[in-house]
């Protein structure tokens, strides 16, 4: 199944073709989780959950397929996200029936110089920032030009900030975000080689082909049972597999940084409805005034969404490359 190429979409309303049968889907996918982790000649499976749609969806396929006693649900908070998120991985897990773990990664990062890296590239933009103070990256609007990314911080007083990011800082703040997808994935493959599991990934489609995830972090894994979903397809998934409401219903953010952020204002510049209809329009090789009256967008804008889909796939070949083995010559 590849949605770039054509597949069906995840409601009659709000994707791009009405024919995704959720169930059919959902028992293929729990039987491929199965014959994967045979294949790999583990027990089980390691999912972490972090409240979303999509470590829902994956770890209950994981468990339709394995049985909900070889799947872990590992919860791996930090400072910067909300408890809401543990809890809603809580939640998912005594739903499935799966063991469950949480450990916090905040000490880990703390040593690390995670936070230490991230202050001082904040402070290099707002001098006046103050440890604790929320804050976040946001891209400008979806135009032909280079996307500009701005920090934004909140003061004590809730006012905000809003200041455009130089190169360095932002490539600093990231450097030292992406630490955090790195911990997590170490912690999840301490898990898996102590269980005999494999490690279940849990990028959608719309995340894996426009390189959304960290390498060697988010982007690691074992096996990914959901990349070839679109996210409205996982939406679907999640209420034909029973995930409780408080995640089948939770907007997709990026669950980074510490003040509220959604992946639109990020990384993607349209809301996941929007995108995976870019995404399946491009992929079918529809024109720019062809798809325009199904996404709402002027075919200029389709045209401008197109062009960043393209320049996405092109910057992150880097992450979906493997490493490099040089022929010896002489």
């Amino acid at each position: 199944m590849s949605s770039s190429e054509g597949t069906s979409g995840g409601t009659e309303a709000d994707s791009p073709e009405p024919t995704f049968d959720a169930a059919a889907v959902a028992t293929m996918l729990a039987d491929e989780c199965r014959a994967a982790v045979r294949r790999l000649g583990r027990r089980g499976a390691v999912v972490a959950v972090s409240g979303g749609v999509d470590s829902g969806v994956t770890a209950a396929l994981c468990a339709r397929g394995l049985g909900a006693e070889r799947v872990l649900c590992l919860r791996l908070p930090e400072r910067d996200t909300v408890a809401e998120s543990s809890d809603l991985g809580l939640e998912l897990a005594r739903m499935l029936g799966c063991p469950t773990e949480e450990e916090s990664i905040t000490a880990s990062l703390e040593a690390l110089g995670c936070y230490r890296r991230s202050d001082a590239a904040i402070r290099k933009v707002v001098p006046e920032y103050e440890r604790g103070w929320p804050y976040k990256l946001v891209r400008s609007p979806p135009a032909s030009g280079i996307i500009v990314f701005s920090l934004v911080v909140e003061l004590p007083d809730g006012s905000r900030i809003r200041r455009r990011m130089p190169a360095e800082p932002y490539r600093e703040l990231l450097a030292a975000s992406n630490m955090k997808q790195r911990v997590r994935k170490l912690c999840e493959y301490t898990w898996a080689d102590q269980l005999t599991y494999a490690v279940a990934g849990t990028p959608n489609h719309l995340e894996y082909d426009q390189g959304f995830f960290v390498k060697g972090g988010d982007g690691l894994a074992d096996f990914k049972p959901i990349a070839r979903l679109l996210k409205t397809e996982v939406y679907a998934l999640a209420r034909e597999l029973g995930i409780p409401a408080g995640i089948a219903t939770r907007a997709p953010t990026t669950d980074t940084f510490s003040l509220e952020q959604s992946q639109e204002e990020f990384y993607f510049g349209y809301p996941h409805e929007i995108m995976d209809l870019l995404l399946w329009g491009h992929g079918r090789g529809l024109s720019a005034e062809a798809l325009s009256p199904r996404v709402g967008l002027s075919a200029a804008e389709v045209q401008v969404a197109y062009g960043e889909i393209e320049r996405r796939r092109v910057a992150t070949e880097y992450l979906h490359a493997p490493a490099l083995l040089p022929e010896p010559h002489g």
